[in-house]
């Protein structure tokens, strides 16, 4: 993600995650046996925050963690391999798929380090940028594009995700 353009000029100026001593606390940690974690983002509109509560991951072991919406926020600081999920901004425009602060979440070589999958929701009427965000992060990063739905995505979509993001985390285990 480092060489991708990014409008965050802080992005390049000051190292995201090289001096994390502490990792960040997950927003829902995992009950049970833990076997690994989503990092999601979310707008303002909360639309992925509540995708992600719908999902119920911390009862099937896995941790959340949220990136921060606002730069002045606490970075987030993941030490643990993730599944990332993603919404796609730009209304179409793929240059513009990923908000600066998932750019700069990934601009961190750790925690870039500890990506696994991606998962991208996105609206369909962005026709060929429909969930884009997660061709550009599969891409960039070397990790599948293991999922995508469309807007807050449906209760199939909710079972799905869960069951894939448990299942992968399990067979990696193996």
């Amino acid at each position: 993600m480092a060489d991708a353009n990014t409008d965050d000029a802080t992005t390049a100026t000051q190292p995201y995650d090289d001096e994390c001593v502490t990792p960040s606390v997950p927003e829902a940690k995992a009950e049970g046996e833990h076997i690994g974690a989503v990092v999601y983002f979310s707008s303002v509109s909360n639309n992925t925050a509540r995708f992600i509560e719908s999902c119920g991951f911390p009862d099937v072991g896995i941790n959340v963690y949220r990136i921060p919406l606002r730069p002045k926020e606490t970075p987030l600081q993941v030490r643990e391999p993730y599944v990332l999920i993603v919404p796609t901004y730009g209304g179409g425009n793929i240059a513009k798929a990923l908000l600066p602060q998932i750019r700069k979440f990934l601009n961190g070589h750790k925690n870039r380090s500890f990506i696994r999958g991606v998962i991208s929701s996105g609206n369909r009427n962005f026709a060929t940028a429909y969930c884009a965000a997660g061709d550009v992060i599969s891409k960039k990063c070397h990790v599948p594009f293991m999922y995508n739905f469309e807007l807050l995505g449906t209760q199939d979509d909710q079972r799905q995700v869960r069951e894939g993001v448990r299942d992968f985390f399990l067979n990696q285990k193996n």
